[in-house]
């Protein structure tokens, strides 16, 4: 077993969420573990809440990103998947029990002993932190293959936003060609998922739903959607009534529901990805009458992320990013605040961590 090692990164050291630099250890290099040499890491929404302490369980100093992509340095002897010089990913788990039901199928993100890869409390007691640093060391088997097709700086959102749309587009059944999915919401998730929905088949009919009209070519032009609503537009509204098979609801305020209910045929779902503040108010009748279904769903299991990831590659799926240098992330967390990004901020670690720490 190797020993510990030193990882200069970027953290929080409390709810001003001010990130500055600051030195850790990582643990020792176990028999089943996968040193990553990290190079890129994505700027979740995600990362915002937490350094913030918005959702009241922040562990200070806290190293956000979940959104990581690497090289592998170094792996453990009982490791067979992965080997130095391997191109890589870490989403938003590092470890699990490995023998619930849901582990053994596959479904780790449901078990009950999940560790996520920051802010979180691992096997050995310790607090993890995330990927706005230089290396870190994760069991092999929530370390996700990058295809050579996959760049990794597009390809680091994917670990987190990605998964978090394919996966609900898989078990709810909108991932089969001829499908109307209607996307809400048009930011880090959205584009994502306008994207992975046209992957899914030629016959595939997507419709962004937004109150933003601005966005209306940047949808249809670059991201390929098929047709745009403003769901301020009552015109628009009324026209897409009962078009829809399933809605990706990626918005995280609190809007009404019942409208964009409207939009679903009958037995339609909309499945939320966002995590809005207050709680949903939902008119019964919008789901009794003509059967429609209202579901959660939160990221996805290791099987379902290479899946995701091996899916992106063979199309040509990836994030929309701004690539920063490690200085820039303080006005990276200000501008993703205020929703000025297109889509997705992925900080350089591998080229500007070292500078902006010295």
């Amino acid at each position: 077993m190797a020993p510990t090692a030193a990882a200069a990164g970027l953290a929080a050291r409390d709810a001003s969420g001010h990130l500055s630099p600051l030195t850790i250890s990582r643990r020792s290099t176990g028999d089943d573990d996968v040193v990553i040499k990290i190079l890129y890491c994505g700027i979740c929404h995600s990362d915002l809440h937490s350094i913030k302490n918005e959702w009241k369980n922040a562990t200070y100093p806290l190293f956000p990103g979940h959104e990581i992509a690497g090289v592998v340095t170094e792996a453990g002897k009982n490791v067979t998947k992965f080997k130095g010089g391997d191109k890589v990913g870490v989403g938003c788990m590092v470890n699990s029990c490995h023998s619930c039901d849901s582990c053994n199928q596959g479904l780790e993100n449901h078990c009950p002993g999940v560790i996520f890869t920051y802010n979180s409390v691992d096997k050995d007691g310790t607090v993890t932190y995330g990927g706005y640093s230089s290396m870190v060391v994760v069991h092999e088997r929530f370390v996700v293959r990058f295809p050579e097709a996959m760049p990794l700086d597009k390809g680091a959102p994917l670990l987190c936003a990605g998964i978090t749309v394919y996966s609900p587009m898989k078990y709810h059944g909108l991932n089969v060609p001829g499908k109307h999915v209607g996307v809400l919401g048009l930011g880090g998730l959205g584009h994502v998922a306008v994207k992975f929905a046209k992957a899914f088949g030629m016959t595939m009919t997507v419709t962004v739903i937004s109150s933003s009209p601005g966005k209306r070519q940047e949808a249809l032009e670059r991201l390929g959607a098929d047709a745009f609503v403003v769901s301020k537009n009552a015109d628009e509204m009324n026209a897409a009534t009962g078009t829809m098979d399933g809605i990706i609801n990626t918005v995280s305020a609190n809007i009404p529901i019942a409208p964009l209910l409207g939009l679903l045929k009958p037995n339609g779902k909309m499945i939320l990805v966002g995590l809005p503040e207050k709680p949903m108010e939902i008119p019964p009748f919008a789901l009794v009458a003509s059967n429609k279904t209202l579901a959660g769903s939160c990221i996805g299991g290791m099987a379902d992320t290479q899946e995701m990831i091996d899916l992106a590659a063979k199309h040509g799926v990836t994030a929309e990013i701004e690539v920063i240098g490690a200085d820039y992330v303080n006005t990276a967390r200000e501008r993703l605040a205020k929703a000025d990004v297109r889509y997705r901020f992925v900080i350089d670690i591998g080229n500007t961590l070292k500078d902006a720490i010295e």
